[in-house]
């Protein structure tokens, strides 16, 4: 037997750090193949742990091949440990690529972890400290407690139940008249759109975007292996004059469009719904955070008014709850969500059902509803005490566009161009202010200009935050 040295900091993970003890020694060679180690009892006893404890970081090693446990004899170092052996069975450098397509390039994946900026001005976040967690771990409690009914795999569309509240949610707060047959549940809007492209897109076909507009659909798009041509926005919405002829499908945010903040004027809805009738192409609209309207009547969504079956509908609750939940959804025509389902069963089966149920008994005992009203008074304080410090303080440098709904809004810039913005976003990151440019959503020509988000950063911030954009502007 060896004296093992091992060394135990207090607190927890004690089973973890015998292994990864145990492990490294191995791996290093200071437990040479056929090492006989003291028994459990021995071992416990020298680190002042309990048997279990030791038991079960053994057992892990001897699972994994790193040790054998001879009945009756004791536990040694295997000899297929030996840190020689192992790097002698290790593989060469594989040829293998991926396909052109996902070879690194213009698609980065974010990084999300770490401690979020003092003042967060990043588009696309809730304020999470007022989610109703409560309210929210009682509804996952119940299907918990019921779950050997739902332990097993689902269909494809999601749960029944949940897309009954989700129309029943859109019928109330959309006028969108909806069954549960009619949806098809996803992790999101982003899955959504990358199904969307699957089953619509063959390769070359021609997608239309708004310019400036959300990136990652664009991505979903384009790694449908479409040609993504991009199109003009205006203060009615998507420039309609300007949407290419051989065009198989158009995105919209017609309600908020990303990232301007204006609506679609209702002349400018008509003459895409006519332009997509006449070309033959789709109308994909995401409504992404339109339970967010303040003050103004809310307008009619263009499946609404759609009376040729062309407009495919999607959103999501990760503006409206959390984007944790990973809960979207999409309102399509028979033959496409035929499709769509297919694609998903193909891509991922289902979702989690455990959440989707909870989901779905939260909307249906009100509890979404009366978040939703709480948050649209508190996010409608912060967008007008953005909005006012702006006018107020920021003349001549930003012109803020009026918004009516969602989670920010974008300012013009007044003598600066993108390569000024750029600086400006570089330099208040420096003093703990996250802000996105205009430019950063943009493929064409657009106007410079700032977006700021209002979801992440409490009222009480606000006024701190932009005084440091402002001292970085006119420095």
């Amino acid at each position: 037997m060896v004296d093992l040295h091992l060394s135990l900091d207090e607190g927890s993970g004690l089973t973890q750090q015998i292994y990864d003890q145990l492990r490294g020694a191995i791996l290093t060679g200071r437990l040479p193949a056929g090492t006989r180690l003291p028994s459990s009892r021995e071992l416990a006893q020298s680190l002042g742990v309990a048997r279990n404890t030791v038991t079960a970081a053994l057992d892990h090693l001897v699972a994994e091949g790193y040790l054998q446990a001879r009945a009756g004899v004791g536990t040694f170092v295997s000899p297929d440990a030996d840190p020689a052996a192992r790097s002698a069975q290790r593989p060469r450098p594989s040829p293998l690529t991926p396909a052109r397509l996902w070879r690194g390039g213009s698609l980065q994946v974010p990084v999300l972890d770490g401690e979020p900026p003092a003042y967060d001005f990043r588009t696309g976040l809730p304020d999470d400290s007022r989610f109703p967690y409560p309210a929210w771990r009682r509804h996952v409690d119940a299907v918990v407690r019921r779950s050997s009914r739902y332990a097993v795999y689902a269909g494809p569309a999601g749960p029944a139940v949940l897309r009954a509240a989700i129309a029943r949610h859109l019928g109330v707060s959309r006028g969108l008249s909806v069954g549960p047959d009619d949806l098809l549940v996803t992790d999101g809007v982003q899955q959504a759109l990358s199904l969307l492209g699957q089953v619509l897109v063959e390769p070359g076909d021609v997608v239309a975007v708004e310019d400036p507009g959300y990136p990652p659909a664009r991505r979903a798009f384009e790694f449908a292996r479409a040609t993504v041509v991009p199109v003009p926005v205006d203060e009615q919405g998507i420039v309609v004059d300007r949407l290419p002829a051989r065009a198989t499908a158009v995105y919209v945010t017609p309600a908020h469009q990303f990232p301007l903040g204006v609506r679609m004027s209702l002349a400018r809805r008509t003459a895409l719904l006519e332009w997509a009738r006449a070309a033959g192409a789709a109308v994909i609209e995401d409504d992404y955070d339109t339970d967010f309207r303040y003050g103004a009547r809310p307008i009619d969504p263009l499946h609404v008014l759609d009376d040729s079956g062309r407009v495919i509908y999607v959103g999501s609750f990760s503006k409206s709850l959390l984007p944790a939940l990973r809960v979207g959804y999409c309102l399509a025509p028979p033959a496409v969500l035929d499709a769509l389902l297919r694609a998903r069963f193909v891509a991922g089966w289902h979702g989690s059902s455990l959440t989707q149920l909870a989901l779905g008994g939260f909307i249906d005992d009100g509890q979404l509803a009366a978040h939703l009203r709480r948050m649209r008074r508190e996010y409608e304080q912060r967008r007008d005490r953005i909005a006012m410090v702006l006018d107020r303080s920021f003349h001549p440098y930003l012109r803020p566009i009026p918004t009516v709904a969602g989670l920010h809004l974008a300012a013009r810039c007044t003598g600066a161009d993108h390569d000024t913005v750029a600086a400006w976003v570089a330099a208040c990151a420096k003093e703990g202010v996250a802000i996105g440019s205009v430019g950063d959503y943009a493929l064409g020509e657009v106007e410079p200009g700032v977006v700021l988000g209002f979801g992440a950063i409490p009222l009480g911030r606000i006024d701190a935050g932009l005084d440091r954009l402002r001292a970085v502007i006119r420095s």
